[in-house]
């Protein structure tokens, strides 16, 4: 079972990409995904979050692998200690709480950290991957040409190729790209967001991104 690391990727580190959802390497830091009652992906939420979910009988049904057993007090009379298991994937009842489902317009926020990672810490135009400190936001549309600070018209640049390219397009600084800027789902960005996600988070996570989404491809190669 594998999963992505992207504390570790954000580093630059390419070896670790890979991670095994067993014991130590998981430990408490480990989140879950919540989902609403209809199986949408709502956010991460860490182990106490889970575990007053669970008490307060707000999960409708849980998906995925077991990651924790909370244990609490002993009963006086039957001498049992009460015990909770929590799973990787929670379904909550209630509000959606999806701005994805509920918004057709809605555009997640952008930000280097969610931006790098959608570009799987990629160079658009030099084709290489580089740890966050190495890397800089590129406007495909410089600034002064009518370009705009958006998902469309952003792209992941090591900071040699930024600065070759300058305040011109890749036409005009004769640079290709490597792959084309794209406005993530809901989803797609509750993945974005993930620390260690999981495999089994993963391919949930994954069912729901558009089937032309080039997130598919981009993780295949994050993980070969």
């Amino acid at each position: 079972m594998i999963g992505i690391d992207f504390e570790r990727a954000d580093f630059g580190s390419s070896d670790d990409l890979r991670i095994t959802p067993t014991g130590p390497v998981r430990g408490l830091s480990q989140l879950v995904l919540r989902t609403d009652v209809s199986g949408m992906p709502l956010e991460w939420i860490d182990y106490r979050e889970a575990a007053r979910l669970y008490t307060q009988e707000q999960v409708a049904y849980t998906c995925g692998s077991l990651l924790f057993t909370l244990f609490g007090g002993i009963n006086a009379l039957t001498g049992r200690r009460t015990t909770l298991e929590i799973n990787s994937i929670v379904a909550t009842v209630g509000h959606t709480g999806n701005p994805g489902s509920t918004r057709h317009d809605y555009v997640p926020p952008l930000n280097n950290q969610t931006l790098f990672r959608r570009d799987a810490h990629i160079c658009m135009y030099c084709g290489q991957r580089f740890g966050t400190r190495d890397l800089s936001r590129d406007h495909v549309r410089p600034f002064g040409q009518g370009g705009i600070d958006v998902w469309n018209n952003v792209v992941t640049a090591c900071r040699r190729c930024n600065n070759q390219k300058a305040s011109r397009t890749p036409e005009q600084a004769k640079m290709q790209l490597v792959a084309v800027p794209f406005t993530p789902t809901y989803a797609e960005y509750i993945f974005l967001k993930g620390r260690r996600v999981l495999a089994d988070q993963m391919e949930y996570l994954l069912a729901h991104f558009p089937r032309t989404s080039p997130l598919h491809d981009r993780i295949q190669r994050w993980l070969s």
